[in-house]
C-alpha cells in the first residue's frame, strides 16, 4: 500500500468547505476524491491538514491519501489537472513515508486574513478580502494580538458550541500590517478551532474600532463564543502554509 501526499491550492468561492458531505459534489476533499477514484480506479479517501470553511481559499493545503496503484505520481499529477475544474490546482504528488498523515503530522499552521480597509471599489479582488471600510486603529489591534500569544482556552473564539475536545490551543505569532487600502492580519499557531481566525479577526476588528479595549482580550480566555467578536466573512481568510 502506497502512501501519497498532494500539495494543493484551491479559489474557495464556490465550494461549501474542503469536508466532504453526503449527497453533494461542491466539497474540496469531494472533488479530489472522486478525480483520485476515476484516475486510480479504486475507492479512494482522503485527508487534509485541515477543514477550511464554505468560502475559505487556500495557497498551502497539503493532504495524504493510500492506495493500491502503482501508477508514477508524475502521471498521476498530470490527470489530476486535466480532470480537476480549474479553482483547484494540484503543486505535486509524490510517495510520502508510510506513517505519514496530513493532519495528524501538521505541527503548525499559517493563515492569512485580507481585509479592505477603504471605501473604494475592489473589484478584481473582492473574492478575497472583506470590505471593512471603517478607520482602524492598527496600533491598538496589535496591542490585543500580542495578549492573545501562547497557549490559551480559546473556546470563546470557537464557532462550534458542541465541541467536545479540548479547546487550548497555542497560537504563536500574529502580525499585523497595511499596504495600501489593505489591513493584513497573519496568525501561526499549533492548530485552529472552528472558526477561530475568523473570530480573531473579528475581535481585532472590533479592538481597532475602538469597541473594545486591547486590555480585555486577555479576559476572553475559557469564555463564551457570545463574549468575543464576530466571526469576520470567508472569503478574506486564505490557508497559506502547513509545517511538518
Amino acid at each position: 500500500m502506497r502512501n501519497l501526499r498532494l500539495d494543493i491550492c484551491y479559489d474557495g468561492t464556490r465550494y461549501r468547505g474542503w469536508q466532504r458531505l453526503p449527497g453533494r459534489e461542491d466539497t474540496i476533499q469531494g472533488k479530489l476524491e472522486t478525480a483520485l477514484s476515476r484516475i486510480l480506479d479504486e475507492p479512494i479517501r482522503i485527508s487534509g491538514s485541515g477543514r477550511t470553511d464554505a468560502g475559505v481559499h487556500a495557497l498551502g493545503q497539503v493532504a495524504s491519501f493510500h492506495c493500491e496503484s502503482d501508477m508514477d505520481c508524475g502521471q498521476i499529477l498530470e490527470k489530476l489537472r486535466r480532470y480537476l475544474p480549474e479553482d483547484i490546482g494540484i503543486y505535486s504528488c509524490k510517495e510520502a513515508s508510510p506513517r505519514f498523515h496530513a493532519r495528524l503530522n501538521a505541527k503548525e499552521k499559517t493563515y492569512l486574513y485580507r481585509i479592505w480597509n477603504s471605501d473604494a471599489p475592489c473589484v478584481f479582488q473582492r473574492r478575497y478580502v472583506a470590505v471593512m471600510p471603517e478607520a482602524l486603529d492598527l496600533h491598538a489591534m496589535e496591542m490585543g494580538a500580542q495578549l492573545l500569544l501562547g497557549s490559551h482556552d480559546f473556546s470563546a473564539f470557537c464557532s462550534n458550541p458542541k465541541m467536545k475536545k479540548s479547546t487550548v490551543r497555542c497560537l504563536r505569532a500574529v502580525d499585523i500590517c497595511r499596504q495600501g487600502d489593505e489591513v493584513r492580519l497573519r496568525f501561526t499557531g499549533n492548530g485552529f478551532l472552528h472558526g477561530m481566525v475568523r473570530i480573531l479577526t473579528g475581535t481585532l476588528v472590533e479592538v481597532g474600532r475602538g469597541q473594545r479595549s486591547p486590555e480585555s482580550l486577555a479576559q476572553l480566555f475559557g469564555g463564551k463564543r457570545a463574549q468575543a467578536g464576530f466571526l469576520a466573512p470567508a472569503q478574506g481568510l486564505t490557508l497559506m502554509e502547513v509545517f511538518y
